[in-house]
């Protein structure tokens, strides 16, 4: 049986300053399930000795960050004790002249590439709500955005992590090493891992520069075969994009947008290029919100009544991945929005009532998954029918269980909240 709160909590402050440790209120409820105690260590070895106290007490612990992406998977099997990151908010060493940067997970996004452009650096991501989001909650989540086209997802980013796991053991990859784990990949395990696994305590990130000008130019007045032979001639023209993505709505024509970084005459002459490849659809310059495009789906969605998903498909066949968007949602009289990004991941927004979108992203998902996609509910009416937020976990599942294992056999982080109930 658990050890009573009352006597955890008094072995908390003994590691603790004494604003460190709060009781729980319903706002930091995580999808239903009320924890007792928010935890707000001042350093890694006070995150690390909490962590290790709640295991040997068999509580279980939900890390969160900027609480951005709290309600994302499925409800935790059990939620006692909220360990926030807020206070491990500092950039510990930025070596510009190596483009490196060592950065504590409690950092939002916004803090981090305002500093960083002060030299002229960024990581080079886009993930949602900047000026929220953490450094190990967009990791936890693989939250890379739309210039993961050109710069590659956060696991190629990384370079470096320190996790604490549950045992209290501070674990090392990269950078200066505290102690570490043989055998495992640290950075690549726990990016998308949702915290399963260990609480990302500092990461170590590859920059890049900050480009000259950039300009945003989006072609309308095409059909859904003219988008994905537009899409498809960029892909394999010698355009030096960064970013691309198409917007599609219900009874709407869809719009592709394109990003360019350079010099003003580098810029000039790609454009000149893809005016020629874009012919006769319409190509105009944009504003750089449009790269917000998943954000103002979110935005918009009214959480009494929308589901927010994020799906995948074959980035040679995104016309098809929106044709199956379109069947599945005109089937339940649903109204939709869709922001597709040409690497085949988009997020996708549905209106309806609750036993409609269940219909809809149940059909949508048999349909992507058959097709090797998949479809990962991160948002749904309370009223809906129970969905799994991540669908069948494929072969890969005894192996994620045997890592879970290793690195938390009693189940204290997330538990349940992962693919096949890890």
């Amino acid at each position: 049986m658990p050890t009573p709160l009352l006597h955890i909590e008094n072995e908390f402050r003994t590691v603790l300053a004494p604003d460190s440790l709060r009781a729980a209120t319903s706002a930091d409820a995580v999808c239903g399930r009320q924890p007792q105690l928010v935890v707000e260590p001042a350093d890694e070895q006070q995150l690390a000795a909490v962590l290790r106290l709640a295991t040997g007490a068999g509580l279980a612990v939900i890390p969160r960050g900027g609480g951005t992406k709290i309600s994302w998977g499925n409800p935790p099997a059990r939620a006692d004790i909220i360990l926030s990151t807020s206070r491990l908010d500092k950039m510990i060493e930025h070596a510009w002249a190596d483009l490196t940067v060592s950065v504590e997970a409690g950092c939002t996004i916004l803090k981090l590439q305002s500093a960083l452009a002060r030299h002229g650096q960024r990581l080079a991501l886009d993930p949602l709500w900047p000026a929220q989001a953490t450094i190990g909650g967009i990791l936890s989540t693989n939250d890379s955005g739309s210039l993961r086209l050109r710069f590659g997802a956060l696991r190629d980013l990384i370079i470096g992590v320190t996790l604490a796991l549950p045992d209290g053991t501070l674990a090392s990859s990269g950078g200066k090493v505290v102690k570490n784990v043989a055998g495992y990949d640290l950075p690549k395990l726990v990016t998308g891992a949702l915290g399963t696994l260990a609480v990302i305590t500092r990461a170590v990130f590859r920059l890049h520069p900050l480009p000259r000008n950039t300009k945003t130019l989006s072609i309308s007045g095409c059909t859904l075969e003219d988008m994905q032979r537009f899409i498809l001639s960029v892909q394999d023209s010698k355009l030096a994009h960064t970013a691309l993505q198409a917007r599609v709505a219900q009874d709407a024509e869809p719009v592709v947008d394109i990003l360019f970084e350079g010099t003003e005459a580098g810029i000039a002459a790609q454009e000149a290029q893809l005016r020629d490849l874009a012919r006769p659809a319409q190509v105009l310059e944009a504003l750089s919100s449009v790269w917000s495009g998943p954000e103002k789906l979110w935005n918009s969605a009214n959480a009494a009544r929308d589901a927010v998903a994020k799906i995948t498909g074959l980035p040679a066949s995104i016309s098809r991945t929106v044709e199956t968007v379109q069947r599945a949602a005109s089937s339940q009289n649903t109204h939709w929005e869709l922001t597709m990004q040409a690497t085949g991941i988009g997020w996708l927004r549905l209106d309806a009532a609750p036993e409609n979108l269940h219909a809809v992203l149940s059909g949508l998902r048999f349909e992507l998954e058959h097709s090797s996609g998949s479809l990962v509910l991160c948002q749904h009416p309370a009223e809906m029918p129970h969905l799994d937020a991540w669908g069948q976990p494929g072969d890969a599942l005894p192996l994620m269980r045997a890592v879970k294992n290793q690195f938390d056999r009693k189940t204290t982080l997330n538990p349940g909240r992962f693919l096949g109930g890890i």
